[in-house]
């Protein structure tokens, strides 16, 4: 059977044996919005659990709207539209609004890529600044939280009257859904808050994983850091596989983006009755697989659903390499997966951008990992604890003649967008 995997601009096609593959995953057949804008203009007037965002905005000052990075395919343009004219028919100047790129720790979008971002016309007639997660200099400092996690959090969204946030609800390998808080914590986020919270006291925790809220140290901290720091309107979207808007939600910080995850888990959850030997899968292609680091979320996506001792083949462009200088470094420091984690989970060893490696770590444990990319030589590849692969069809074949003729091959097409599961 030939399958289109998500990889890169234009997705690769590749040739599976009918014979072993099982199911094929993928989200719910779903309708977009007929109306995308004026189903947002009616939730900015009666939003969920606060009042009109034009009531909210009347008597403020300033604002500030934080929107995803590069690395999320938020339709950021439709979005803002709404929001702007909104906040400047309530009085708030228009040079007295920040729209604030919600980098976390990645690198800064700028020139055609904050275009693409935000528009041509929204990136020529507002103020769009980066935040820089290393610059501490440019976070104000909120107290630590009870779990003893520093809040450091970006001055311009502190200081503005108004704070929006915008941001994609879809699953997350660490905080369940993305979405909500989030926007806050990481994305606006210090990294001596980020290294704490991203810590393997965070991390290591079973319920720190794709889909699950309840109990989950990483998204109740999130929220609680969120609510600390102040939040008055979330816009949160949920797409389909051609990335058009399935649902808004708008209004408050958690109940909005609650509402959003029941209305998310519904289409993009996709099951097995059981474990299979192989799970051939992506990274979602173009932006959420133009790194190593990034595409470690692929494999993560897939872990549920593969046999212990299994294989996750994975197709990821990686367009931009292995991921920061930092993520890179670890893989020189670190001679296998065990002794890395070891060394983290003992203190007085930190590397920003570790807990990638902590996550890849836990795929390492369960399963063998073949990689396919056009963006690094198999060399490189070799070196960041996986097996590089000339293509899909050769990892396999390989695959095979290890499991056998009765081996069963799972394919998740547009990778962690998909959230895999196993129900008997």
């Amino acid at each position: 059977m030939q399958v289109h995997l998500d990889y890169g601009h234009d997705g690769l096609d590749v040739e599976l044996p009918d014979n072993h593959v099982v199911r094929s995953l993928s989200y719910k057949q779903t309708e977009p919005l007929a109306d995308p804008v004026g189903e947002l203009r009616s939730l900015l007037e009666r939003p969920i659990g606060t009042p009109s965002l034009a009531e909210l905005a009347r008597g403020r000052h300033s604002a500030c709207i934080v929107i995803c990075d590069i690395t999320r395919p938020v339709p950021n343009e439709l979005i803002l539209k709404p929001l702007l004219e909104t906040l400047e028919q309530s009085g708030i100047p228009r040079e007295q609004i920040t729209i604030l790129v919600a980098t976390g720790l990645h690198r800064p979008n700028e020139g055609e890529e904050l275009v693409e971002i935000v528009g041509q016309e929204i990136a020529e007639k507002y103020r769009i600044e980066n935040h820089h997660g290393q610059c501490l200099e440019e976070h104000a400092f909120l107290g630590t939280s009870p779990r003893g996690v520093p809040i450091w959090i970006d001055s311009r969204y502190i200081d503005a009257e108004l704070k929006i946030t915008t941001g994609l609800i879809e699953p997350h390998l660490m905080a369940g859904f993305s979405g909500g808080r989030k926007l806050i914590c990481p994305g606006i986020a210090a990294l001596a808050t980020i290294k704490v919270w991203h810590g393997p006291d965070f991390l290591e925790d079973p319920r720190a994983d794709c889909g699950i809220l309840d109990g989950n140290p990483v998204h109740e901290e999130s929220t609680w850091i969120g609510r600390h720091a102040g939040c008055d309107f979330i816009v949160n979207v949920v797409i389909n596989t051609q990335r058009s808007v399935l649902k808004f939600v708008a209004g408050d910080m958690e109940q909005a983006f609650h509402e959003g995850v029941d209305y998310c888990r519904q289409v993009v959850a996709d099951s097995v009755p059981e474990p299979v030997d192989i799970v051939v899968t992506s990274c979602a292609g173009y932006p959420l697989d133009t790194t190593f680091y990034q595409a470690v979320k692929g494999l993560v996506g897939a872990l549920p659903i593969v046999k212990q001792g299994g294989t996750i083949i994975m197709a990821a462009s990686m367009s931009e390499g292995i991921g920061s200088p930092q993520f890179q470094q670890l893989f020189d420091e670190n001679s296998d997966l065990e002794t890395f984690v070891e060394r983290i989970t003992s203190g007085g060893y930190f590397v920003m951008d570790q807990w990638q490696l902590e996550e890849l770590a836990k795929v390492r444990r369960k399963a063998r990992v073949k990689l396919v990319s056009d963006g690094l030589p198999a060399e490189t590849i070799n070196r960041l604890f996986v097996e590089s692969a000339p293509t899909v069809e050769l990892a396999v074949e390989d695959s095979l003649a290890d499991y056998g003729a009765d081996a069963q091959i799972v394919v998740i097409p547009k990778g962690p967008y998909v959230l895999a599961e196993v129900r008997g």
